[in-house]
């Protein structure tokens, strides 16, 4: 069985080929980091944390590429890597990428690429090269919010609309009572539960 290439996939522009590795990483990295701020109360000895919101995960790697064996100049490689921090002209940012290696699916943009390049032919062609690459995860609004848990009646929560939701399903899943939806509808100025739209975002209110 061929060995599976890790491929990077420019989701802004789907008519351009993915990138595949020239040689797998030995290994990546992916750390992911939360946000706190300290709550000094005076008279106690110590300040109070505060969750404040989470950090973007990141994934690093170092990808290695050769060409001594053809003696093509290696930056017709590295440079496909390297543009993907570019600005996009119709986005005016840098285009939004998908990594895909074995199981793991990064939805992502180039942070950060840094450059070595440590073989050269006669004439100063580089041959051989290493980009230690920063790949931070790209998260769209909704995808976000289907990720934040909803599991205590007494604290303010949002929540995505989606098609099938209705209010008593909110109210079950935020209350443990279907029987609440009025409060929602009430903090959303809705009058008609019927014609919410798929997409709009809702304050599900504390009931204490």
């Amino acid at each position: 069985m061929p060995l599976q290439k890790a491929l990077i996939v420019n989701k802004d522009d789907p008519n351009q080929t993915s990138i595949p590795a020239m040689f797998n990483p030995p290994e990546y990295q992916l750390e992911g980091t939360n946000q706190f701020a300290e709550v000094g109360i005076p008279g106690l000895g110590s300040s109070l944390l505060q969750f404040v919101r989470g950090s973007a995960q990141t994934l690093t790697m170092e990808l290695f590429f050769d060409t001594t064996d053809s003696g093509r100049d290696v930056r017709d490689f590295t440079d496909r890597v390297v543009e993907l921090s570019s600005l996009n002209a119709q986005t005016h940012a840098p285009p939004r990428l998908l990594f895909l290696w074995g199981s793991l699916v990064f939805p992502c943009v180039l942070e950060g690429v840094r450059q070595r390049f440590d073989y050269f032919n006669q004439a100063g062609l580089p041959l051989r090269a290493r980009l230690n690459v920063t790949l931070k995860a790209y998260n769209d609004l909704t995808g976000l919010m289907a990720q934040t848990p909803l599991e205590s009646s007494d604290r303010t929560k949002r929540w995505l609309f989606q098609a099938g939701d209705t209010l008593q399903r909110i109210a079950a899943k935020a209350y443990g009572d279907p029987r609440q939806w009025r409060p929602i509808a009430q903090a959303n100025n809705i009058d008609n539960p019927l014609t919410i739209p798929a997409g709009q975002a809702l304050v599900v209110p504390s009931l204490t």
